[in-house]
């Protein structure tokens, strides 16, 4: 299988082909990679990796560490962790393609990627200014009744809408507001739903469509019964991610 070395923009966060990722960038590892990607002619992808932190920090300590207060904070593009960034990410990532990239006065930068596709790291090079990995590509396979389970799940997602929002009467969203094909509701029910990472980490390498959305359905009725009898919280946005401070 033919593999790709990208750009590695490690995350506490997972995110999903589809699903809309605004980034502030001011550590200098990742101001470097958006000064290379700049490089690339705006009509073609300017394509990173994201990939969920599974052992490090997403911010490099940036003060005298612990227990020693007098130790320098480590540097450098694996900077946060360890000997061997392979094993301190998961294994599954997704591609971004970075629509904007802005450089502010400071030098930091405001970029808005879109996820694209799935990819297994299979290592990970630290020499450079930033971190790079070899990747293959992790093709979408439907599995067995992905439209029949997609249904359910939009189905059960609406109901745990409401149960956010605290609504009771109605819904909060029509069916032209969600979409029907099943990869994307897979990925964006994922994306939506208020879950650790370690559990979407596990629905974005799930093998196949179908048993995503299995997984899917399970979690939102459990969800849902937890949150009827919680006090009613607020509705959560469906196809953007929260600003990473990187």
């Amino acid at each position: 299988m033919t593999t790709v070395r990208l750009p590695l923009f490690p995350l506490n966060t997972v995110l999903f082909p589809g699903l809309v990722l605004p980034l502030n960038v001011f550590e200098e590892r990742y101001r470097a990679m958006m000064r290379e990607l700049l490089k690339t002619p705006e009509d073609e992808p300017r394509r990173f990796a994201v990939v969920a932190i599974r052992d490090g920090h997403e911010v490099a300590p940036s003060a005298p560490g612990l227990p020693d207060p007098t130790a320098a904070p480590a540097r450098g593009p694996a900077a946060g962790f360890g000997a061997d960034p392979l094993h301190a990410f998961h294994k599954v990532a997704c591609i971004a393609d970075a629509a904007t990239i802005r450089e502010r006065a400071d030098g930091t930068f405001e970029v808005l990627a879109t996820g694209t596709t799935r990819v297994r790291l299979l290592s990970v090079d630290s020499s450079g200014s930033y971190l790079t990995a070899e990747t293959e590509p992790l093709a979408e396979e439907p599995g067995d009744e992905a439209g029949t389970l997609a249904e359910g799940v939009l189905r059960s997602f609406r109901q745990y809408q409401k149960r956010l929002a605290g609504a009771r009467e109605r819904s909060l969203t029509t069916g032209a507001d969600l979409p029907d094909e099943p990869g994307v509701v897979s990925y964006l029910v994922a994306a939506a739903m208020m879950l650790d990472t370690p559990t979407k980490q596990r629905l974005l390498q799930a093998p196949d469509t179908a048993s995503r959305l299995r997984d899917e359905l399970k979690l939102l009725r459990a969800e849902t019964a937890v949150i009827r009898h919680l006090p009613s919280l607020p509705a959560v946005e469906l196809t953007r991610g929260p600003t990473s401070l990187n």
